[in-house]
């Protein structure tokens, strides 16, 4: 399942590449992220990250080209897009510095000029802490050896707390966790072709979510609606006028926009540019249903500056002891 140290991750290799500098490694960030939140509780500051509302656009998903299938955009709302899809960049593992140099680059337009920092005697640490600080940090290079099919969501979030589409990528394939939450989050961020790239002034207004998905399973083709609303998501091919068609949604979708499961399935082939009447939708031929599932899991820019400035003062704290 997904985490917000996961969320937080996605956040560091998006503010490190606007920064020019390697993102902490997935592990310190898991490591550092329960530290300070373990010091939050004790403090009273804990944070939940936000009240940001999902709006309607940004519950669907659909799959970019599934084995040479079509993608096409929905007509009008309730339901707008988001595409998964496979990008062309190499799916090989980098190694991902977790060094002091990486915690200390917080002096950057990306995360100085949209507000001030948290003091580190809010969020205070034991000096034993301090002091190991580079020996967690090498100890965390070590790559997580666990690998998730998954995607990443970017939103804006409005003044009243909805969730707005800004960019929403991800793979089928499974990922190594750390290259696949860092090569995605870029992904999504700057390669969404609905979208223009986000921008480092938009940092402020951002929300990502994270979802791994796991369970995968195959239906018998008689029984194309044995899934359950709001816990199954799905994963649809067939073939239409000669041409082979898929489209996916995650599992939320259903249940948000109060479909049926046939409602669901008829919405999900007309994303995957099916033209046919929808009281034929189960005579297409050769359709698969693949359903899976997947928590998707939220965080807000303010929670995760607030974090890395804490990161950023325990850094300078040890290096002024040494």
């Amino acid at each position: 399942m997904a985490t917000k140290a996961h969320c937080a991750f996605a956040f560091e290799a998006l503010c490190a590449t606007f920064d020019h500098r390697e993102p902490l490694g997935l592990a310190l960030v898991e490591e550092l992220w329960e530290e300070y939140h373990g010091q939050s509780v004790k403090d009273g500051t804990a944070t939940d990250g936000g009240g940001a509302t999902r709006g309607e656009d940004d519950t669907e998903l659909t799959n970019g080209g599934l084995d040479g299938e079509s993608e096409s955009e929905p007509a009008a709302r309730p339901a707008a897009v988001s595409r998964l899809q496979n990008p062309s960049r190499s799916s090989s593992s980098t190694s991902v510095p977790s060094t002091l140099s990486a915690v200390s680059s917080l002096s950057t337009p990306s995360t100085q000029s949209t507000g001030t920092s948290t003091p580190a005697s809010s969020k205070s640490s034991s000096r034993s802490s301090l002091l190991s600080f580079n020996k967690r940090a090498k100890q965390a290079e070590t790559p997580s050896a666990k690998k998730y099919p998954l995607f990443v969501t970017w939103n804006t979030v409005s003044r009243t707390g909805r969730l707005s589409l800004r960019g929403c990528i991800g793979t089928f394939d499974a990922q190594e966790l750390e290259h696949g939450l860092r090569s995605y989050a870029l992904t999504s961020a700057f390669e969404d072709h609905r979208f223009s790239p986000i921008s480092a002034s938009q940092l402020p207004s951002l929300h990502v979510s994270i979802t791994l998905l796991h369970s995968f399973a195959t239906l018998p083709s008689s029984t194309p609606l044995a899934w359950e609303i709001g816990v199954h998501g799905l994963r649809i091919s067939f073939t239409y006028h000669g041409r082979r068609y898929g489209s996916t949604y995650l599992p939320q979708v259903a249940e948000e926009q109060e479909w049926t499961k046939e409602e669901t399935m008829i919405s999900l082939m007309r994303k995957a540019g099916w033209s046919g009447r929808k009281e034929e939708w189960s005579k297409v031929s050769n359709l698969e249903v693949v359903t899976y599932q997947g928590k998707a899991v939220g965080l807000g820019y303010d929670e995760y500056k607030e974090w890395r400035s804490w990161v950023h003062d325990l850094a300078s704290t040890e290096d002024s002891l040494k």
